[in-house]
């Protein structure tokens, strides 16, 4: 897929999906930044992404933040000299009664969620060149609604809006810019607090019949970071198991 030697950003990157995906981009030769809240858990992830074979960064950053996320930029760039892949994957979805809901942690779901795409890509731009790939990961929370969670779909929701303008904005420069809408994944966030019930239950609700993996999201972002997605831009792609076809 022509990623071979490649730098990728991967933020929310040390487990879960995130970490999917820098394992399925260092697969194919991509050299990658990890990067997530906390030092050691990054250094942790970026150990195990290394053993395959390439080049790794950990770098703290909170995502919300424009000085911390202008850092991971520069140290991106003064470790590999430049950035062709951007991953805007880290996210947080606390449940939350509408009517219980403080303007606090409204405040906190779409600073991670959604002002973090904005500092992330606009600081990755100015280092990208023609061929530059961003992709989101939105959610299918984006598309219908759960209950307990009206911060996290607005949030997901001005996801796939900005990721619509920006593609545009950027198809003069060349860089892609697609989001990829997770389903239900198995990963420690999202299912760690479920019971078997809450599972069997989710299971029922998806055509395909299981949950899914971080695999099965890190390989389309895979994708759209590819060469072969050269031709697709401001697209949001679901990846559920059919769920949103219902």
């Amino acid at each position: 897929m022509q990623l071979k030697d490649k730098v990728a950003i991967v933020t929310g990157a040390k487990q879960g999906i995130g970490l999917g995906i820098a394992m399925a981009l260092a697969k194919e030769g991509c050299n990658v930044v990890i990067s997530d809240i906390e030092q050691a858990g990054c250094e942790t992830a970026a150990a195990e992404v290394e053993k395959l074979g390439v080049k790794t960064l950990a770098v703290a950053c909170d995502v919300s933040q424009k000085k911390a996320v202008d850092n991971l930029i520069a140290k991106t760039v003064k470790k590999f000299g430049k950035l062709d892949i951007l991953v805007n994957n880290a996210g947080i979805f606390p449940f939350v009664p509408f009517v219980d809901m403080k303007e606090g942690d409204w405040d906190k779901v779409l600073d991670v969620n959604l002002k973090s795409i904005f500092l992330c890509s606009q600081a990755a731009v100015k280092e990208m060149k023609s061929g530059g790939k961003i992709v989101s990961i939105s959610s299918i929370a984006s598309l219908v609604g759960f209950e307990g969670l009206v911060h996290y779909c607005a949030s997901k929701g001005g996801v796939n809006g900005m990721t619509r303008a920006l593609a545009l904005e950027l198809a003069g420069k060349k860089i892609n810019v697609n989001a990829v809408a997770p389903g239900a994944i198995e990963t420690p966030g999202a299912t760690g607090a479920m019971t078997a019930d809450m599972k069997k239950g989710t299971v029922a609700s998806i055509p395909w019949k299981r949950m899914g993996t971080p695999d099965d999201i890190a390989q389309a972002v895979v994708f759209l970071a590819s060469d072969k997605a050269d031709y697709i831009t401001g697209q949001i792609l679901a990846v559920d198991g059919g769920w949103t076809s219902r």
